[in-house]
């Protein structure tokens, strides 16, 4: 049996890709990170589970050598805010200490694809998170039956849409609310669902919400997803229409959000990729 090693950050994408693994007759090694997995997590393993700091690089290397993994999936976010505030809780190992010490930029993107590298000089390729799950990714359209969207909304989102691909060249963020034309939040490392209570504090309802890939982003890691969650938040912060990026954009438990979207009266657009 293949063997999958899953390193599951917080919310339902871990969840979804141990699923997903399971489906297909897959093993599933999960590590855990401290202060972001969801415990329950462990429920879904069908293969060795253990948690760690998520400074514990060579830990983490071996424990997936030990189960015999094939490929490794990093999936689900890690609290840059939590980290930023008390770094102790990183508890780096020497190998992520001279890791660190090599990189000219700490962005996301570039110490993501330095934690893969490491992996990978040690047999353990690093495959995207969306590897099995091709049918969650956002096609382009309106997904949630509506009729045609009102011609305010749309400029707000191709507004939303060129702001955030602008954005994420930076390293930034995935993500801009626009409410009448006008951008009144950037996503950094609050995260999505922040950035949306932001921008209904500033602009009220009536605002959209755009969420992309960044333009060079490797969808190996860090997949820009939304659930349940960020579209109760919408809900509550009167947000009108969700615009994602086709293709590189994912809707977890699809069925049941994009159900909570069509009660809250919120569009979910597929925007088209500049990559298509």
């Amino acid at each position: 049996m293949s063997m999958l090693g899953l390193i599951a950050g917080s919310g339902p994408l871990p969840f979804e890709v141990a699923e997903a693994a399971g489906d297909l007759g897959l093993g599933v090694a999960i590590a855990a990170i401290e202060r972001n997995t969801d415990p329950t997590i462990q429920s879904r393993a069908r293969g060795p589970f253990a948690w760690f700091a998520a400074g514990e690089l060579e830990r983490l290397i071996a424990f997936f050598k030990d189960a015999g993994v094939d490929e490794v999936i990093l999936a689900g976010a890690v609290a840059k805010r939590e980290l930023l505030q008390d770094p102790a809780a990183l508890r780096p190992d020497a190998r992520a200490i001279a890791l660190l010490s090599r990189l000219d930029v700490r962005g996301d993107d570039a110490l993501l694809r330095a934690v893969a590298q490491e992996f990978e000089s040690e047999g353990l390729p690093v495959v995207p998170s969306t590897k099995h799950l091709e049918d969650r990714l956002v096609a382009e359209g309106v997904m949630t039956g509506d009729g045609p969207l009102a011609p305010a909304v749309e400029a707000d989102l191709a507004l939303g849409l060129g702001v955030a691909r602008s954005l994420g060249v930076y390293d930034i963020g995935q993500g801009v609310v626009v409410s009448s034309g006008t951008v009144v939040a950037v996503e950094a490392v609050e995260g999505t669902d922040a950035m949306i209570r932001r921008g209904a504090e500033l602009a009220g309802p009536g605002s959209v919400v755009v969420k992309v890939a960044k333009p060079r982003q490797d969808l190996r890691f860090d997949v820009p997803a939304i659930g349940r969650g960020t579209i109760e938040v919408a809900r509550e912060g009167g947000v009108v229409a969700i615009g994602l990026e086709a293709g590189r954009t994912i809707v977890l438990e699809r069925k049941r959000a994009l159900a909570g979207a069509r009660r809250a009266g919120i569009s979910v657009v597929g925007l088209k990729s500049e990559s298509t």
